[in-house]
């Protein structure tokens, strides 16, 4: 099969409405019509007879569709697990490990991480008043670089340390959601392993988006630093990680929602729930007093490991968008031209479209490295544009510094209401979406791009931001908010 030039060609192959230009596509997805097309195959099958389907199907189909997403991340398959979302398998990872966190662990996380994770950290530490763990948050904000976001990893970690404490664990991300973009997490899981801190990486925004590698481990070698100027084989080498989960549904094309949830080996005896706990719940070495229940839904004579096991049946759900990830990887493979052609595209049209609306804003990319031809942070599928709208503190604005720091600006305390009202007005006016949020002062916008998207669709969107933004300083009385209104 020829593949399907990438672009406006390429819309045939998803349901997208023709009249809404998906410029978001990192928040949850789409997947493609013959993907969509095996999993209502599979709901007919499970439907015409669910015992025969759940029971001696599902079991078989899921061990295929771990096997393809093994070969693809490079690490054995009985690593590798199926869980909702990644929100839910950081949970299940720090759901397992807190029986075992004494006093003084701590855990090490950055001022960018996901909000939905974040609160689970919250709830570790407040649902549980016995878990002796501390939270340390790492904050950060643009301009920085990713050598120095490492290095300031790494003296918080002996910080800790210096404190009498235990750096325990840390949560690090792939590609951060608000802002996006691409963290240095192969530097990061590197410092973990040389500091004895477990790594788990959040990579919502992982698998079908960048190269992962599970099997090689990245020794910083061939790295191109700061800029990112260099050929990338480097990149995505995250062997001797302790975990990580990442989406099938955000990037790789399967229905929602889907992810994995990869355990090293030596720590796959931590691992004895589910969330919910199910049928393959392994009760704790001591509790011999408490046998666990032989599960109604264990697959007589499979040759797989307790943690395979324990991940196989996590009660009633339909599981099949799991069972797509073999036909989203053909589907990529035939329609598509491969991984490495559609992360090429994706990253040279993030950045060339927001290169462009940064243009026809008057602003900035968030993460250009003046004179370099690709910044480190940009090397993803999602950039971020600044639109030209301050945020300031106080509730009669005040004077800010730098650029347009003797105009008025957008109250901080207004910033969730504003940003809620220009998000509906792009969907519902302007039949698109792109996220909005604060950060470093100032309003941003979140693109992603996509196979079926070209530079005309961030060309159109211009317009539409500088619209938006008279309409938004019209209807709440901002006044001037920039010099380039």
């Amino acid at each position: 099969m020829t593949p399907t030039p990438f672009g406006a060609p390429m819309r045939q192959h998803f349901l997208l409405d023709p009249s809404y230009r998906n410029l978001n596509h990192g928040s949850f997805g789409t997947p493609a019509s013959p993907v969509l097309t095996t999993q209502h195959t599979l709901q007919r099958r499970a439907e015409s007879g669910p015992d025969e389907f759940l029971r001696y199907t599902q079991p078989a189909a899921l061990r295929t569709a771990r096997h393809a997403l093994a070969a693809l991340l490079h690490c054995p398959a009985p690593d590798l697990v199926t869980v909702k979302n990644a929100t839910t398998g950081v949970a299940t990872v720090l759901h397992n490990l807190a029986p075992h966190f004494v006093a003084g662990d701590t855990l090490l996380y950055f001022s960018t991480v996901y909000g939905a994770v974040e609160n689970g950290l919250f709830a570790l530490r407040d649902q549980r008043p016995g878990t002796p763990l501390r939270l340390r948050k790492i904050p950060y904000a643009f301009p920085i670089s990713p050598n120095e976001l490492v290095d300031r990893f790494r003296e918080t970690i002996r910080e800790v340390r210096a404190e009498g404490a235990t750096p325990r664990i840390a949560v690090l991300e792939t590609v951060v959601s608000l802002p996006g973009v691409r963290f240095p997490f192969e530097h990061l899981v590197k410092v973990c392993r040389e500091e004895g801190v477990w790594s788990l990486v959040d990579a919502a925004h992982g698998v079908g988006m960048i190269p992962l590698d599970l099997g090689a481990m990245f020794t910083g070698e061939g790295d191109g630093g700061d800029q990112g100027e260099d050929d990338g084989e480097w990149m995505g080498k995250v062997g001797g990680v302790d975990f990580l989960t990442s989406n099938l549904h955000k990037w790789l094309y399967t229905p929602r929602s889907a992810a994995i949830l990869y355990v090293h080996p030596a720590r796959q005896p931590l691992m004895r729930t589910t969330l919910p706990t199910s049928w393959g719940y392994i009760p704790a070495p001591a509790d011999a007093a408490t046998p666990p229940r032989p599960s109604v839904m264990a697959t007589p004579g499979a040759d797989q490991t307790a943690f395979e096991a324990l991940f196989e049946f996590v009660a009633t759900a339909d599981d099949t968008p799991y069972l797509c990830a073999p036909a989203a990887l053909r589907f990529r493979a035939a329609v598509c031209g491969g991984e490495r052609a559609i992360y090429a595209y994706l990253e040279a049209l993030a950045n060339a479209g927001a290169d462009l609306v940064a243009r026809g804003m008057g602003t900035e990319v968030l993460g250009d490295a003046p004179g370099a031809t690709r910044s480190a942070w940009r090397r993803c599928a999602m950039n971020n544009v600044r639109l030209p709208v301050r945020v300031v503190p106080g509730r009669d604005g005040g004077e800010g510094e730098g650029e347009g720091g003797d105009a008025p600006g957008l109250r901080a305390e207004m910033v969730p209401v504003v940003v809620d009202w220009m998000q509906r007005r792009l969907v519902e006016d302007y039949r698109t979406f792109v996220p909005v949020f604060a950060h470093a002062g100032w309003l941003w916008v979140r693109l992603s791009a996509q196979v079926y998207l070209d530079r005309s669709d961030f060309e159109w969107l211009v317009p539409v931001l500088k619209e938006l933004v008279g309409r938004v300083t019209e209807e709440f009385k901002l006044g001037k908010v920039s010099p380039h209104l």
